[in-house]
């Protein structure tokens, strides 16, 4: 079974396994055909994180995620008066690791190379693909910032234009430069040509990226971080990602007996928005590359915090003392794959805001992450800006395991939703006994750019919106879909795949 965020990655990722090739080999292929068919969200020039649990049961974690310039200094930004790294341009562009990654994880556990993976994506991107209606609309949205930048409006724009839904898009730069990469392999991207052309356009508008720093660019494999919940152990990445956050607010909703209260009550979205407000807090304040991180996942996972945290909550009342930084807002791809061996791959993509940076490549036709936009210019901090530092990330896949087995592999999109959002599926599937689409269905609620203010999906009744005005919160209706998801569950007694993907995306989940 495939779960993906658009029809084409998804049957991508079912011809590779009808044809022999494994959950690591789809997944891979079925995230290069979202660079293309999703070029907003995902893509070449971004980062990647995979939680991968074999059928013997181990579980192996890979940061694909790049660093910032080697001559990126915090000084520099306080002296000209940032408060904050920019949201988009050339200042917040990192060292793209997703290629890295996907051949990290293709050497050591696929079966097949980038010229065989890569079919599907260079033929859509030279012969073009249907423009789907969520990706239409999230397009229309970047037309101001594309037209801005010399390589966005070569390659993005139509007659300066967003593509029309249902329009046929070519993308015959993307398609050459992957052409390249399934030919020569990772090298091809991070040195050479393509490498000096990104340096390049960085540095004319004024970024320090430099060649160096994509030569430098590593994927690593790390231990997954985990916590127990409802007969589960739940694995995410280790920091620099924000997997922790997740993890702090299961162990809050645990101590604070979420699982008592009806899935679509007001006590629910309360304890859950106020344990996740704990968690956030923790991640603003201590989360970061962790060779400057002074706390300890550990110490964050510890039942010492979380029955600190827990005393913090109030089940009557907003808590009016934490304050939250907003962050700038985000698109991410995720995908799930597990195979006949029963191999599940839990695999995210991102170039964290629509089209990054919205600094594109002129020749290559790349659109550059802007994840240099998570760090902070505040003197000390762990997440502070500085050179060949990782900045603190807000993609996260998940994995349940039970009995030593791969039992859920999920992932929920949106930025920082993420966290709130692996918090919010388990619950519903684990303490609910929702299945994985109805888990995924289920009406959502968070604060977005102001912290005070929480985004109610349709689906939360007036009612239960004005219990939660009697508790503090301030509630909206929200203005765009809040993340998006796919699960596949494990059912090991009868054999079963039990698929979901999220309704607020193009995407579906297919299987046999």
């Amino acid at each position: 079974m495939a779960a993906t965020s658009h029809p084409l990655a998804t049957a991508t990722a079912l011809s590779v396994l009808r044809d022999g090739g494994n959950a690591v080999d789809a997944a891979i292929a079925a995230s290069a055909v979202l660079a293309v068919v999703e070029p907003h969200m995902t893509g070449i020039g971004g980062d990647c994180f995979v939680i991968l649990a074999e059928p013997d049961g181990s579980v192996h974690g890979l940061n694909g995620s790049g660093r910032s310039a080697a001559r990126a200094q915090p000084g520099w930004y306080r002296e000209r008066g940032f408060s904050k790294v920019p949201s988009h341009g050339p200042h917040t562009i990192t060292v793209p690791g997703a290629i890295k990654a996907w051949e990290a994880l293709a050497h050591r556990f696929g079966t097949r190379g980038f010229d065989a993976l890569f079919t599907d994506a260079i033929r859509y991107a030279e012969e073009g693909f249907a423009i789907h209606p969520r990706v239409a609309w999230d397009w229309q949205r970047h037309v101001g910032d594309l037209a801005a930048d010399e390589g966005g409006r070569r390659h993005y724009l139509v007659d300066g234009q967003a593509p029309a839904m249902l329009s046929r898009l070519k993308l015959p730069a993307l398609g050459h430069t992957l052409r390249r990469i399934a030919r020569e392999g990772s090298r091809a991207f991070y040195e050479g040509d393509i490498a000096a052309e990104i340096a390049r356009t960085v540095q004319t508008k004024g970024g320090f990226l430099d060649e160096a720093d994509l030569a430098a660019v590593t994927a690593d494999w790390v231990g997954t971080i985990t916590t127990e919940y409802r007969g589960h152990t739940i694995h995410e990445i280790p920091p620099s990602g924000q997997g922790v956050t997740a993890l702090i607010i299961l162990n809050l909703m645990t101590a604070l007996g979420v699982d008592r209260l009806a899935p679509g009550s007001a006590e629910r979205h309360h304890l859950m928005i106020e344990a996740a407000r704990l968690a956030y807090a923790v991640r603003d304040r201590e989360v970061g590359d962790p060779s400057f991180m002074a706390g300890t996942v550990g110490q964050f996972l510890s039942p010492a915090l979380t029955e600190t945290l827990a005393g913090s909550f109030d089940p009557h009342r907003r808590n009016e003392a934490l304050s939250l930084p907003p962050l700038p807002n985000a698109d991410t791809v995720y995908l799930t794959v597990v195979d006949r061996d029963r191999r599940a791959v839990s695999f995210i993509n991102s170039l964290y805001s629509g089209f990054g940076s919205r600094v594109v490549t002129p020749e290559s036709g790349i659109a550059l992450q802007n994840r240099g936009a998570c760090f902070s210019v505040v003197e000390g901090h762990p997440n502070e800006i500085g050179p060949s530092k990782r900045p603190m990330h807000t993609i996260i896949p998940g994995m349940a395991m039970r009995d030593g087995r791969p039992s859920i592999s999920f992932g929920v999109m949106g930025g920082a939703y993420q966290p709130m959002g692996h918090a919010l599926v388990l619950s519903n599937m684990l303490d609910h006994d929702m299945d994985p689409q109805m888990a995924i269905d289920w009406p959502r609620l968070f604060w977005g750019d102001d912290e005070q203010v929480l985004e109610a999906e349709t689906g939360i009744s007036q009612a239960v919106r004005s219990e939660l005005a009697a508790k503090g919160h301030k509630v909206v209706d929200a203005q765009a879909p809040l993340g998006g998801s796919q699960i596949i569950a494990i059912d090991h007694a009868s054999g079963f795949l039990i698929g979901g993907s999220d309704p607020r995306k193009d995407g579906c989940a297919l299987g046999w």
